[in-house]
C-alpha cells in the first residue's frame, strides 16, 4: 500500500483534497444537528423532573434569568419598569417561551433585593437548554440588551444562554498547531518535513470533523464530541506523521532510495501507527461501559477522528513524501550525504548518555520517578467531582456578570436554587421541616398544579460548595422520609450531584476496562506477561498524578489567575472518563513505540540489558518530541475560553507530559532493567495459544541471509555485541565495525551509535575476525570466539594506534 501510494502520489493527493472538499461543502450545507441527550435513569433528580415534565409541561424545560442593575435609584422607578416590562411582553410572546415571571407582578416582589438596585425575571423555555433553538436564545439575549443604557445593566444567565455565548472557535486550534510547528522545525531542521505532519494532522481533523456533522443528522452526537475530536485529532495526526517521517528520514540518510525509505517507513513505524491508533479507539469505545447514553455520540466522533488520521498517516504521508524526495531532508543534511555519502542519523548525545545513565543506575532513578509521581498525586485524595457553573466562566461574559449580580443581590445560594418536588399536595408540615432544615436561606411553595407541587429552596450557600451537597442528601434522606411523603429533590444543582455520584460509581468498570483490553493487546504485540502488566500500572500512576495536578489548580485555585479563568471549584464530572479514556490511548503509543523498538532488539540479541538500552536511546528523542507537541496542543485550549475545554487541556498536558517525561523516558526503562530477562516471559502454554500480531517487523526484514562459516558445526545464528570507546572511557560514535571469517570474507558491518554501541550478526558458531576502524582514531582487530549465545566483545581506540592481526 505504501509504494502504491508513493508511485500515485498525485492520485493520492487529489483523493485526500477531493474528501475533504466533498465533506466540507456537503456538511456546510446540511449543516449540524448535534443534540445533547443527557439522562440520568434512576437517580432522584430524574423522577422530580419527569414529575415536573407531566404537570407543567410548558415549565419543564429549561429556566434561564434576566437579571438587572440600576446605578442610581431603584428598579421600581417608572423610566426602568417601563423598559424592562416592554422586554419581559416582548419575551412572552416568543414561540418556545413556555413562562415569564417578572418582578413587577403581585408575587414578585421577592424578585427584588433589599437596597431595590437588582432585580431578576425568569425565562422558561418549553424544551431542556440543549434542544431550545440558538435562533430563540440569540433573539431573548438581544431584546434583554436592548433595554440596557443609560445607567441600566441587563445580563442574561443560565443553560440555554451559555450556547449563544461561545468565544470564537479557532483560536486555540491555531495557537496550538503553531506551537506544534516550532517544536517540528527545531526536531527536523527542514520547513518542508515540518509541514508534513501539520497538513497530515489537518486532513484527519478536517474530515473528521466534518464527517462528525454529517453523522449528528442520523444519531445523537454532543456538540463536546466536536471539540475532543479536534483535540484528539490535533494531537495523534501530528504525533504519528511525526514518528513516520522520523523513520524515513533515517532511511534517507542511510543511504537507501526514498521511495524505499518511505515504504520501509511505513512498512515499520506505519505498523505501529496502526496498532497505536487501533489502541486509542479501543480506550474511547471503553466510555461505552458506563452506560451513560451521551457519551455514545463522544465516542463515535473521536474515535472517527482518530481512523481518519491514521488512515492520512499511511496513505497520505507516504504520497507527500514522493512529491518531497531528498527535501524532506535539511538543505545541510542533503549537502552532507551528497558529499560525503550514507551515513546513519546517529542517537543524539543526550539521549545516549540519558540511556546509560539509567542503565548503571536503575534504582535511583525508578525511585526518584516514583516520588515525583506519589506526590503529584496525593491531592487526588482530595478529589471532589461535581459541575462548573457560570460563576467560572470568563469575568466579560454575560452569563458570568449575570451570576455576580444574583449572588450580590440575593445571596450565593441563588444561583442554584433546588426543587423538592411533591408528588400531589406539600403537607405544611413538609414546607416547615425545609424551611428549619440547616443551610436553607429562603422557601417559596407554588400552588399544586397537575397533582404535583413544587417547593422552591435557596440554599444558604453557592451551587458548587460542598454544604450544598450535603443539604441536598440532608433532604433525600432526613426531611423527606420524615414528612412521608412522596417527594424528589431536582433542580440543576441535584443533577449535576447525582451526574457526579452516578459516574464515580462507573468508574472502576470503566477503569479496569481499558486497562484489560490494552493488558491483551500489548500482550500479543509483545509475547509478555510483564510488559502489559507494567503498562497498567504506569498508566494508573500517569492518571493519578495527573489528577492531582487537576485538583491543585482547579480545585484548589493554584495558578487560576494565570490562566485567566474564574474561581476555583470541583472538578467536571464528566472529565474523568474522559481524560481517562485519552489518557490510555496516547500513553499505550508510547509504550507501543517504545518497547516494539526494545523487543526488536531484544528478539535480535536476547541480551535485556542492550535492548532496553538501545531502545531508550532511539526512541527516547522522538517520544519526547512527540509529547512536547501534544502538551501544546492541549494547553493551547485553554485559550478557549471554555472553562471545562481548559480543565480538559490542563488535564491532558499534565497527563502526556507525565507520562513521557517521567514513566515512558525514566521509571519503564528503569524497571526494565531491574526485571531483567523476566520482562519477556510468556509461559509456554499460552504461547502456543497466543495469536502473533507484529506490530514492527525488523528494519532489514528483507535483507538475505548471511551464509554458514565453513567448517563450523550448524547452529542458532548469534551476534557480537559491545561499546567501542576511547581509551578515556568515551564513546566513540560513526566507527566502523566489520566482522570477517578467518579467511577476510566479509560478513556483517555496522556503524555504532552516539553512545559508542555496536551489533553485528553472527551466522553460527565460530571464530571470527573483528575489525573496528573510526577516523581520528587507529585501527583495531582481534578474534572472537562464539558459542550459542550472543557474544560481548568491547573494543578500545587510541589516536594513531594500529593493532594488526595475522
Amino acid at each position: 500500500m505504501a509504494r502504491w501510494c508513493y508511485r500515485h502520489r498525485l492520485v493520492v493527493l487529489l483523493l485526500w483534497v477531493g474528501a475533504l472538499f466533498g465533506l466540507g461543502v456537503t456538511a456546510g450545507g446540511a449543516g449540524t444537528n448535534y443534540a445533547e441527550v443527557f439522562s440520568l435513569p434512576n437517580t432522584d433528580s430524574k423522577q422530580a423532573y419527569d414529575l415536573m415534565r407531566k404537570a407543567f409541561p410548558e415549565r419543564a424545560g429549561d429556566t434561564d434569568t434576566v437579571v438587572w442593575k440600576v446605578d442610581e435609584g431603584t428598579v421600581r422607578d417608572e423610566a426602568v419598569r417601563s423598559r424592562m416590562e416592554a422586554a419581559l411582553a416582548e419575551f412572552g410572546r416568543m414561540e418556545g417561551v413556555g413562562a415569564v415571571a417578572g418582578p413587577y407582578g403581585e408575587q414578585g416582589a421577592a424578585q427584588i433585593s433589599e437596597d431595590g438596585r437588582i432585580a431578576y425575571a425568569q425565562v422558561t423555555f418549553a424544551e431542556q437548554a440543549d434542544a431550545v433553538p440558538k435562533a430563540l436564545v440569540q433573539d431573548v439575549v438581544d431584546t434583554a440588551q436592548e433595554a440596557a443604557g443609560d445607567g441600566l445593566q441587563v445580563e442574561l444567565g443560565g443553560q440555554a444562554i451559555t450556547r449563544v455565548q461561545e468565544p470564537p472557535t479557532g483560536t486555540a486550534e491555531l495557537v496550538g498547531i503553531l506551537a506544534a510547528a516550532v517544536v517540528l522545525f527545531v526536531a527536523f531542521g527542514s520547513l518542508f518535513a515540518m509541514l508534513l505532519p501539520l497538513v497530515v494532522a489537518v486532513f484527519g481533523v478536517g474530515t473528521g470533523m466534518f464527517g462528525t456533522q454529517l453523522i449528528s443528522h442520523v444519531t445523537d452526537v454532543p456538540e463536546l464530541a466536536s471539540l475532543l475530536a479536534t483535540l484528539i485529532g490535533l494531537g495523534v495526526g501530528i504525533d504519528y506523521a511525526l514518528f513516520i517521517v522520523t523513520r524515513h528520514r533515517r532511511g534517507i540518510l542511510r543511504g537507501m532510495d526514498p521511495e524505499e525509505a518511505a515504504v520501509t517507513a511505513l512498512n515499520t513505524s506505519g505498523r505501529a501507527v496502526l496498532f497505536a491508533g487501533g489502541t486509542v479507539c479501543i480506550a474511547l469505545a471503553g466510555m461505552l461501559v458506563t452506560n451513560l447514553r451521551f457519551l455514545d455520540g463522544v465516542v463515535i466522533g473521536t474515535s472517527l477522528t482518530v481512523v481518519l488520521s491514521v488512515l492520512a498517516a499511511v496513505t497520505l504521508l507516504p504520497a507527500l513524501l514522493g512529491l518531497l524526495g531528498h527535501r524532506v531532508l535539511s538543505r545541510r543534511q542533503r549537502r552532507r550525504l551528497e558529499a560525503a555519502g550514507p551515513h546513519g542519523e546517529g542517537v543524539g548525545g543526550l539521549a545516549a548518555r540519558w540511556s546509560a545513565t539509567v542503565q548503571r543506575r536503575p534504582r535511583a532513578v525508578a525511585a526518584l520517578a516514583v516520588v515525583l509521581m506519589a506526590a503529584l498525586a496525593v491531592p487526588l485524595l482530595s478529589l471532589r467531582l461535581g459541575t462548573v457553573d457560570q460563576g467560572n466562566d470568563d469575568a466579560s461574559t454575560t452569563t458570568r456578570q449575570a451570576y455576580d449580580l444574583l449572588a450580590e443581590g440575593f445571596g450565593p445560594g441563588f444561583n442554584g436554587p433546588l426543587q423538592v418536588v411533591v408528588d400531589g399536595e406539600a403537607p405544611a408540615g413538609l414546607v416547615r421541616a425545609v424551611e428549619d432544615t440547616e443551610g436553607v436561606a429562603q422557601v417559596a411553595a407554588a400552588p399544586p398544579a397537575g397533582g404535583v407541587t413544587v417547593i422552591q429552596v435557596v440554599p444558604d450557600t453557592s451551587p458548587q460548595d460542598v454544604e450544598t451537597d450535603r443539604l441536598i442528601d440532608t433532604l433525600r434522606e432526613d426531611v423527606i422520609p420524615a414528612a412521608g411523603v412522596e417527594a424528589h429533590v431536582g433542580g440543576v444543582t441535584a443533577v449535576s450531584k447525582d451526574f457526579a455520584a452516578v459516574t464515580g460509581d462507573r468508574l472502576p468498570l470503566f477503569v479496569g476496562t481499558i486497562i484489560g483490553l490494552g493488558f491483551l493487546l500489548l500482550l500479543l504485540a509483545f509475547r509478555s506477561l510483564v510488559v502489559p502488566l507494567t503498562a497498567a500500572v504506569m498508566n494508573l500512576l500517569a492518571a493519578a498524578a495527573s489528577f492531582g495536578v487537576l485538583v491543585v489548580v482547579f480545585q484548589w485555585g493554584v495558578g487560576l489567575d494565570v490562566l485567566g479563568l474564574g474561581k476555583e471549584g470541583p472538578i467536571a464530572a464528566f472529565l474523568p472518563i474522559i481524560m481517562l479514556s485519552l489518557l490510555f490511548g496516547l500513553s499505550m503509543d508510547y509504550q507501543v513505540f517504545l518497547v516494539s523498538r526494545m523487543h526488536e532488539e531484544w528478539v535480535h540479541t536476547r541480551d535485556n540489558a542492550r535492548a532496553v538500552r538501545v531502545g531508550l536511546a532511539e526512541t527516547s528523542r522522538v517520544i519526547n518530541s512527540a509529547a512536547l507537541i501534544m502538551v501544546c496542543v492541549f494547553l493551547a485550549f485553554v485559550l478557549s475560553g471554555d472553562y471545562g475545554a481548559a480543565m480538559a487541556g490542563v488535564g491532558l498536558a499534565a497527563a502526556v507530559a507525565l507520562d513521557a517525561f517521567v514513566l515512558r523516558t525514566a521509571l519503564v526503562p528503569a524497571v526494565m532493567h531491574l526485571l531483567g530477562r523476566a520482562n519477556w516471559w510468556l509461559p509456554a502454554g499460552l504461547e502456543k495459544r497466543l495469536p502473533h500480531l507484529a506490530v514492527e517487523p525488523k528494519e532489514d526484514e528483507g535483507a538475505p541471509a548471511v551464509a554458514p562459516v565453513e567448517g563450523t558445526p550448524e547452529g542458532a545464528a548469534s551476534v557480537v555485541h559491545g561499546f567501542v570507546r576511547t581509551a578515556e572511557g568515551e564513546p566513540v560514535r560513526g566507527a566502523a565495525v566489520t566482522l570477517l571469517t578467518p579467511g577476510g570474507r566479509q560478513l556483517d558491518r555496522v556503524v555504532s551509535l552516539a553512545d559508542g554501541a555496536y551489533i553485528v550478526a553472527v551466522p553460527a558458531p565460530g571464530t571470527y575476525l573483528l575489525a573496528v576502524t573510526a577516523s581520528r582514531y587507529g585501527s583495531r582487530a582481534a578474534h572472537v570466539t562464539v558459542a550459542d549465545g550472543p557474544y560481548v566483545h568491547d573494543v578500545e581506540l587510541t589516536p594513531d594506534g594500529v593493532d594488526a592481526v595475522n
